[in-house]
């Protein structure tokens, strides 16, 4: 392997450029190449030291994929390896009229139920929810790209609440079709 797993950081371990925007499909390949050598299956005959190295390679490559194909999970290790913490217990100033619209819209998930045509109300959300995460990703790369790190944060932070939401939005839907059936 020609890449120091241990010592690289996970853009480097896919060999993508440290930018928000990545090729999925190719790191994808790249996932399944690095696993292949690494496979623990490679080593049964090798030394104890040998399988531990494999196994923690494949562990490394796993959360590195993880972190790096979810969209605010990329984001938060790219503002960690800039030094900003994202979990800050302290960090609780957000902007006040996304969380307003963000009430209202946890609002209009639980009257959805009520709706004449709720799958159709939750489908629509759920579009919605989907342009809102897109407009996000493209403001974060900006901000990003212009150093903006607080901002870059906020962002990540909003996209949290999307994502929730739509998880919300999500089950909210199974549970309505399974009652349908």
């Amino acid at each position: 392997m020609s890449v120091d797993l241990f010592s690289s950081n996970y853009f480097e371990i896919f060999n993508a450029s440290f930018s928000y925007d990545i090729d999925l499909n190719e790191m994808g390949q790249i996932y399944l190449d690095l696993q292949k050598s690494v496979h623990p299956d490679r080593y049964a005959n090798a030394s104890d030291q040998e399988k531990r190295i494999a196994m923690q390679q494949t562990s490394l490559i796993n959360q590195a994929f993880q972190t790096l194909k979810d969209p605010v999970s990329r984001a938060q290790y790219m503002l960690k390896l800039k030094g900003l913490d994202m979990n800050s217990e302290t960090d609780t100033t957000m902007d006040a009229g996304f969380l307003m619209e963000q009430m209202e819209f946890r609002e209009s998930i639980m009257d959805a139920r009520d709706k004449n045509d709720p799958l159709a109300e939750l489908d629509s959300m759920a579009i919605d929810l989907n342009n809102k995460m897109k407009d996000l990703m493209d403001a974060f790369t900006r901000a990003f790209a212009e150093a903006s790190y607080d901002s870059a944060r906020e962002i990540v932070r909003k996209m949290q609440f999307i994502i929730k939401a739509k998880k919300e939005v999500d089950e909210l839907s199974e549970k309505l079709e399974d009652e349908l059936m």
